[in-house]
């Protein structure tokens, strides 16, 4: 259903037909004082599914894994004060990582403003720097257009969030609805069209490239842009390295594709990176850890940046041939300029073998097939990726469990992991892993994918009480706990590079398992071999949430590891 004109509604009504008629399905929130005018009315709109949350970061990390999935835009609502506060680190995040959200909050009323009201906060303040735009609205007439642009914006060009507040006398006051959306902004040129001579100078450069290397962000699952790159990779017989918010964008199995590059990457993409004469950078923003010392990136190859944000352009690397454009956009028009030539490089090709072929015996060995009794973080993934069939969309938490299942996942579809890249918020995952279930939930074809979210024993914690969300909402999210009794990947840095002094790092932790069962999720741990096997596809099998403990090695590392602020040439293959 959707609602054009209505006399004589409430602001809190003409907020929910608003997006209702945004195309919105589902909302992740938290009510409040200020924000109950619209929760009253929430019943009325049968045509949208509130999802209520434990706390409102869980609703906000929600939203980013709904977004992430569907490549739609999430949204979350919260009361003023510290319901608006708590939404401010999944803000971010979303910032960082380009996810579509529309964070919406009530405020004090209009009157009130700026008199310390109870529950009242300057958000607008607050989320200037780490949103695409953000506005209060004080009266019943700015509501739909507000609510319309905000999801322009929020879509538009390079995605982010938007925060939206409302004061509550402009929920409550009343007026006439009608809807108009948005479809452009004057000055805002959200998607700058390709110039030709630059699509026909790719070309030539990457027909007189002899070692070309492509490296996809997330800019190419943003745009839809998989199968362009892959029919141009392919056109060229040029390798693909994925940074870590690309994986999942180039299946795994495609022989052409060598890896993830960057701090905890794969040889072969690290190695090439270095040995490349010209890089396509497709939909990425070169951050620091993907790149590591910037003096020494990438010295021998040329640059073509295809990047939809001016800003990321020479930001941090050198660009040769800048391409502002749309990811998906800017690879037609670079098929369409002209002939792309097929060179067989075997000795290129055969790079990526033989570097695949020393991670293999250095670290991927030690780490699937340990001499030790302790269970590893890579093995467990590793089981999860065999038994799954690559067909799992896969969501973490951040730290070494993050990088092992970024490694050890294999992904036959896009948008099949979700983590948190730019921000590396701990406590993102379990919240974005009930986010990326129920987008997969809303469409039919997608309904039976299994979401499997890896946490560590700390971050889980941050956001573990986001277990009785999905029991509220009987959302089948399987939950995999990697237990090292640690905060791993710093502790990993304690032990490398500060002589093992583990300085508020060792967990003192609950019984997992009963914490788990206490939400009547059927929940098991792992501490041996033998059993692992069958509890991963046990929790597979089962047909609703379910809860697993592995108990791993406290001191199992994450390598190959490029230190901070050292070059891709200095790789750690081990302790």
């Amino acid at each position: 259903m959707r609602y054009t004109d209505k006399e004589n509604i409430s602001g809190a009504d003409a907020l929910l037909a608003s997006l209702i008629n945004q195309g919105v399905e589902t909302v992740f929130g938290y009510p409040g004082g200020s924000i109950t005018p619209v929760y009253d009315r929430l019943q009325d709109y049968p045509e949208l599914h509130h999802l209520l949350t434990r706390h409102e970061q869980g609703a906000v990390h929600a939203a980013q894994g709904y977004a992430r999935v569907s490549n739609q835009t999430g949204v979350c609502m919260a009361t003023s004060g510290p319901g608006a506060t708590n939404l401010l680190t999944g803000i971010a995040d979303a910032m960082l990582d380009s996810t579509p959200v529309v964070c919406i909050a009530a405020q004090v009323p209009a009157a009130a403003l700026g008199t310390d009201f109870f529950q009242e906060a300057d958000m607008i303040n607050m989320t200037i720097p780490i949103t695409k735009w953000n506005y209060q609205i004080t009266r019943f007439d700015e509501i739909v257009p507000t609510i319309a642009k905000a999801f322009y914006v929020a879509r538009a060009g390079r995605p982010g969030p938007v925060y939206i507040e409302i004061t509550k006398n402009a929920l409550v006051e009343r007026g006439d609805y009608h809807w108009k959306p948005c479809t452009g902004i004057r000055s805002y040129n959200a998607v700058p069209s390709v110039e030709p001579q630059a699509a026909a100078d790719a070309v030539e450069m990457i027909n007189a490239a002899e070692r070309p290397l492509i490296i996809v962000g997330n800019g190419v699952k943003i745009s839809g842009a998989e199968a362009e790159v892959l029919q141009l990779a392919e056109a060229g017989n040029i390798p693909i390295a994925s940074t870590l918010m690309g994986l999942s964008s180039i299946p795994s199995d495609h022989p052409l594709y060598i890896g993830m590059v960057g701090m905890h990457g794969n040889v072969a993409g690290n190695r090439m990176t270095q040995e490349a004469d010209l890089l396509i950078a497709v939909g990425m923003r070169f951050s620091d850890r993907v790149t590591g010392d910037l003096k020494s990136y990438a010295p021998k190859a040329r640059v073509i940046h295809i990047e939809i944000d001016p800003v990321e352009i020479n930001k941090n690397v050198r660009t040769d041939l800048p391409i502002v454009a749309d990811a998906r956009e800017a690879v037609q028009a670079i098929l369409s300029a002209g002939t792309i030539t097929r060179k067989p490089r075997p000795e290129w090709l055969a790079e990526a073998a033989r570097y695949a072929k020393i991670e293999l015996d250095k670290v991927i060995n030690r780490q699937l097939h340990p001499n030790r009794e302790e269970l590893t973080m890579g093995e467990t993934v590793a089981t999860v990726a065999a038994l799954s069939k690559g067909e799992a969309v896969i969501v973490t938490d951040v730290g070494q469990h993050q990088m092992m299942a970024a490694r050890y996942s294999t992904y036959k579809h896009s948008r099949s992991l979700i983590t948190s890249g730019g921000l590396g918020t701990m406590g993102y995952g379990l919240p974005a892993a009930i986010g990326a279930k129920v987008a997969l939930n809303e469409c039919p074809s997608t309904a039976d994918r299994d979401v499997v979210v890896f946490l560590g024993d700390g971050g889980f914690q941050m956001t573990m009480q986001e277990l009785g969300t999905m029991i509220h909402w009987g959302i089948s999210v399987k939950v995999v706990v990697l237990n090292n009794s640690f905060l791993g990947m710093v502790r990993q840095w304690q032990q490398l590079f500060m002589e093992k002094r583990y300085n508020a790092t060792e967990l003192v932790n609950p019984d997992f398992v009963k914490i788990a069962e206490a939400y009547d999720i059927p929940a098991r741990r792992v501490t041996r071999r033998f059993e692992l096997q069958e509890a991963v596809q046990t929790m597979l099998d089962h047909k609703g949430p379910y809860f697993l403990e592995v108990i791993v090695g406290r001191e199992d590392n994450v390598f190959p590891m490029v230190p901070g602020g050292a070059s891709l040439d200095d790789l750690l293959y081990s302790e």
